[in-house]
């Protein structure tokens, strides 16, 4: 694996080794302490949120999300299809079934159409959705205004999975701060990372109470252990939480490097026919997190998303199709679903581009060289 170029590694600064130091000196290596203090200040003063809750990661954050919407055995809980499955996943911990939604082309993330629809169709088999987890992809907002009304219409709570979107805007609000809670994660191959991580943000106060008491084993107070409730080890380190507030100092560095990453692929790459872009909508502002392709090989002589993964591969060059929808998952085989093929078509044809804000420019050019060596055969 010598020199060879990741997706999206991790990208340590100087910040982060000082705190640690802190950390080592204090000898506060255990969960919690100040470093994980500090590191919910960061969150909420970065999110411009009332409360946040470091936790030990985003599928963690998503888990108690569920909890606090009082999901239970034989819920339903309409989720993104075209997405990670850790945001699927803690639905089904709960006993939950999922109730998968298409996205919508112009954003690839949840097709407000497919929503309403969706809750329509399950109000009319007896069964509301007793929650909606909306993903932001690849660090591109959804399109909140229309799901946010349609949430509140039919009074469902909305969660929003902001793993992949830190530091994206609707309408000059971060994703991640509209909905009843928000996830955020903070792990190796996201913009920023406590090597693990992630957090549950909400601007409700109690309900980052409760999913901090969750979190640290639901302990009643006592001066025994006493609990009366079921509880979790959900808490993030307080080595790891120093290494994120090393982090915070660097985050908007780190977004304006993938953006100029976006740019610089998007500037080499439209030239062929064939090759798209998702792009930023209006009124909205991406991380750009990573860099993705449609390939139409209709368009491109027959040039496959695949051809160029297996040709970036024998370059020593990770690229990644994007993700298979969940209703095409066997895990979640006959879980309903309501789409008409978007995310389908974005699966088969996408691929997402090294995009790493520790991308040199020398490596960026041997990418691009090595697609342009394709796209003109």
């Amino acid at each position: 694996m010598k020199n060879r170029i990741w997706l999206s590694p991790p990208h340590m600064g100087r910040h982060e080794l000082e705190y640690i130091r802190d950390v080592f000196k204090s000898n506060w290596i255990a969960p919690l302490g100040p470093a994980v203090d500090g590191f919910e200040s960061d969150l909420v003063s970065y999110m411009s949120v009332r409360s946040a809750a470091a936790l030990s990661t985003g599928t963690a954050a998503i888990h108690l999300s569920l909890i606090l919407c009082g999901v239970e055995s034989g819920d339903e809980v309409i989720c993104s299809s075209f997405t990670f499955s850790a945001t699927a996943n803690p639905i089904v911990y709960q006993g939950g079934i999922p109730i998968f939604v298409d996205s919508e082309k112009s954003t690839w993330n949840m097709s407000p159409v497919h929503l309403e629809g969706a809750i329509k169709h399950r109000i009319l088999t007896g069964k509301k959705p007793k929650a909606i987890i909306l993903v932001h992809l690849y660090g591109v907002p959804a399109a909140l205004h229309e799901s946010i009304e349609i949430a509140d219409r039919y009074e469902i709570p909305l969660i929003e999975d902001a793993a992949e979107s830190l530091g994206s805007m609707y309408h000059g609000k971060k994703v991640g701060s509209f909905g009843a809670m928000g996830i955020l994660s903070f792990n190796g191959n996201k913009i920023i990372t406590t090597s693990g991580g992630g957090a549950l943000i909400s601007n409700n106060d109690e309900l980052v109470r409760k999913a901090r008491f969750l979190a640290t084993q639901a302990r009643d107070p006592a001066p025994h252990y006493e609990h009366s409730s079921i509880g979790y080890n959900y808490r993030m380190s307080n080595v790891c939480a120093a290494i994120g507030r090393g982090q915070m100092k660097v985050l908007s560095d780190r977004i304006a490097r993938r953006r100029e990453i976006h740019r610089i692929y998007r500037n080499a790459l439209m030239q062929y026919e064939g090759v798209t872009f998702v792009d930023e909508p209006s009124n909205s502002f991406s991380n750009r997190w990573l860099t993705c392709i449609v390939v139409d090989p209709k368009k491109t002589g027959g040039l496959t998303r695949e051809d160029i993964r297996l040709k970036l591969e024998s370059h020593n060059i990770e690229s990644r199709p994007l993700w298979k929808p969940m209703h095409l998952q066997p895990v979640f085989a006959g879980c309903p679903f309501y789409g008409d093929g978007v995310s389908e078509q974005l699966f088969r044809d996408g691929l997402c581009l090294p995009s790493g804000s520790s991308l040199s420019d020398s490596d960026l050019e041997k990418i691009i060289a090595a697609l342009a060596s394709l796209f003109r055969r």
